[in-house]
């Protein structure tokens, strides 16, 4: 157990033994997080290793930072974005799931009877009982039920007009909401995206100003290279012919 602790490098920042796979090299790191986590640490070695749970909490912290410098005061739905970039985790959500899974039977049947009485279904066959119902009393004359004008089909309609109005007004509360959750989701990814495109962004830069200056190093050994070799021909002496 010693000489496999022994072999896993020490994090420069919380000091414990991680395994190779669970951090990186300081260089690594991309340098406006770089610089952010020299405030934070005056001791941070680029050449250093660092574990990616602390790099996940420099992030956290960094990402907190520029978004109150460019949006002002954080909103719950900032944090939660903040809190996922540490924990690596996903926002997307399934948002029409998750409202089915919580609809009581009450709020079931207020979105059916919402549904249908917005339909021509239900246009076309409301239509068709007022008819039926004004014929039949006409045909009937002294023995209808509901001789005109027809107070008894008025009052059936302002009662079926006071019951549908709430429920459809409970669907639609709840459609709100639904829409607002779905926006709310949308926004947290988005935002999350952003973050993670400038930070890709700024990763990829950081890696090709590396591989530059690296083959500029790499050249510029050959360069003296071929000058050393051009040196020794010029000063070997000349072999004589037999």
């Amino acid at each position: 157990m010693s000489d496999q602790s022994a072999r896993k490098p020490i994090c420069q920042i919380c000091k414990k033994a991680k395994p190779a796979n669970a951090g990186t090299i300081g260089d690594n790191v991309r340098p406006s997080l770089a610089e952010f986590i020299k405030t934070q640490r005056t001791d941070w070695d680029p050449h250093d290793f660092i574990c990616f749970d602390d790099l996940g909490a420099f992030r956290k912290g960094y990402v907190k930072d520029v978004l109150e410098d460019e949006i002002g005061e954080l909103t719950a739905l900032d944090q939660e974005v903040v809190e996922s970039l540490q924990q690596h985790e996903l926002l997307t959500e399934n948002i029409e799931k998750q409202f089915e899974r919580k609809l009581t039977f009450g709020e079931r049947l207020s979105d059916h009877i919402a549904s249908f009485g917005g339909s021509w279904k239900f246009i076309i066959l409301f239509g068709a009982v007022l008819v039926g119902w004004i014929a039949l009393n006409v045909a009937l004359m002294t023995r209808a039920f509901d001789p005109y004008p027809f107070i008894l089909m008025n009052l059936i309609l302002s009662c079926l007009a006071a019951i549908q109005a709430p429920i459809i007004m409970m669907s639609q509360n709840r459609s709100e909401s639904r829409d607002r959750a779905r926006a709310e989701n949308d926004y947290k990814v988005n935002l999350k995206a952003e973050l993670e495109i400038r930070h890709l962004h700024e990763k990829i830069d950081h890696l090709l100003r590396r591989q530059y200056n690296r083959l500029f190093e790499i050249q510029q050994m050959q360069i003296d290279l071929l000058e050393e070799l051009s040196q020794r021909r010029r000063g070997s002496p000349s072999h004589p012919q037999s």
